[in-house]
């Protein structure tokens, strides 16, 4: 099973930059993808950013050139740097993992408990 366990979230004026982490912690072979999520409010959760074990991102139009997804692969560890914050960024972003059991070859997917971030004047 995996855990991930998301933080940095918080309150920022438009312009503002914020940090999020997402720690996966729990036992697994391998983690094929981890990556982020954001649901506005009263709107459906919506692609920001994912990133590869092997290195390949990927990012919605809204965020390409604000926001940054790096990782940390031996903490099992995602990022996302958000930059030149906007008012439409404020959401619930949910971080998630795609990982693989040791005896199984199928896919699983783990998603954190959500971290509020809310970018208002």
């Amino acid at each position: 099973q995996v855990q991930p366990v998301e933080s940095g979230g918080g309150l920022v004026q438009p312009g503002g930059s914020l940090r999020l982490s997402c720690a996966a912690s729990g036992n697994f072979f391998s983690i094929n993808s981890m990556g982020w999520y954001r649901q506005p409010p009263g709107k459906q959760r919506d692609l920001v950013a994912t990133l590869t074990s092997g290195g390949t991102t990927n990012y919605a139009d809204s965020v390409k050139g604000r926001f940054t997804i790096s990782r940390d692969n031996a903490e099992n560890t995602v990022y996302l740097q958000m930059n030149s914050l906007k008012p439409e960024d404020t959401a619930v972003y949910d971080c998630y993992a795609e990982w693989r059991h040791y005896v199984s070859t199928s896919l699983h997917a783990s998603w954190g408990q959500g971290t509020q971030v809310t970018v208002s004047s």
